[in-house]
């Protein structure tokens, strides 16, 4: 299914306003997330990889904050498990219908996949279903901070023993050196990937109220906190990280 360049932010804006995802972000989506976030594709796709390891029979496998279902693409190619079902959440009523339209494109391709469901609704007020994998995947960042413990409490109180939550996230690093030298490299990525001054400018300026990372230090302990025995980062490129946690 075809999709746009990004060029969101490539003309000057007499006011940048705060970031959302609406129909123009929906429909430069993947081509923004491929030249944004170093090494999308790798998670995504392992996310799947690592989903059939921890998915077990007649249990959900949820992808919060799906967008536009790649992780649900990933999980249903992936996994195996008898009676497993995938309920894809976003809050973007643009990028539900459009996930829609993808899922339907790979139900058309490939044969014996598994049920999907796709719900417009607020993973914070989300009633979960017994799950053995949970992916939170570059979606916790745009939740409040003060109300992410609660979330994560939820989803740990959801998962079925043996399950896991796989959790993307932007970093921020406690060391201001350290944070310096990877902004910078993100930035170089994104210049390399054509990206103009303008549009990165303008993009941070976009994203900067709406998007709150976190330390992987902080991350560690909130899931700890909110009642998982485990925490191992299984993947990092400059300031980008994924995490399975275990209940």
């Amino acid at each position: 299914m075809s999709h746009d360049p990004d060029h969101l932010f490539a003309k000057p804006l007499p006011h940048v306003p705060d970031f959302v995802f609406n129909e123009d972000v929906v429909r430069v989506f993947p081509d923004m997330i491929k030249r944004s976030v170093p090494g999308y594709p790798t998670i995504v796709e392992n996310i799947g990889v690592l989903a059939a390891q921890f998915a077990q029979p007649d249990s959900c496998l949820y992808d919060l904050g799906c967008s536009l279902g790649a992780v649900t693409q990933a999980l249903r190619r992936h996994v195996k498990a008898d009676n497993c079902r995938v309920i894809a959440v976003d809050n973007s009523a643009a990028m539900t219908t459009r996930c829609n339209e993808y899922l339907h494109a790979q139900d058309s391709m490939f044969q014996e996949l598994l049920p999907v469901s796709v719900i417009e609704a607020d993973i914070l007020t989300l009633a979960f279903e017994p799950a053995s994998l949970v992916a939170l995947n570059f979606t916790l960042q745009f939740i409040p901070p003060e109300q992410r413990p609660a979330l994560l409490a939820r989803i740990r109180q959801a998962l079925l023993p043996g399950g896991a939550l796989i959790l993307s996230e932007k970093l921020r690093f406690e060391d201001e050196q350290e944070h310096a030298l990877l902004t910078d490299l993100h930035i170089a990525f994104k210049r390399a990937n054509g990206y103009s001054e303008l549009e990165i400018a303008q993009k941070r300026s976009a994203i900067e109220n709406v998007m709150k990372p976190d330390s992987l230090e902080t991350h560690r302990q909130r899931l700890l906190d909110a009642g998982f025995s485990k925490v191992v980062p299984w993947f990092q490129c400059l300031n980008f990280a994924s995490l399975i946690a275990l209940p």
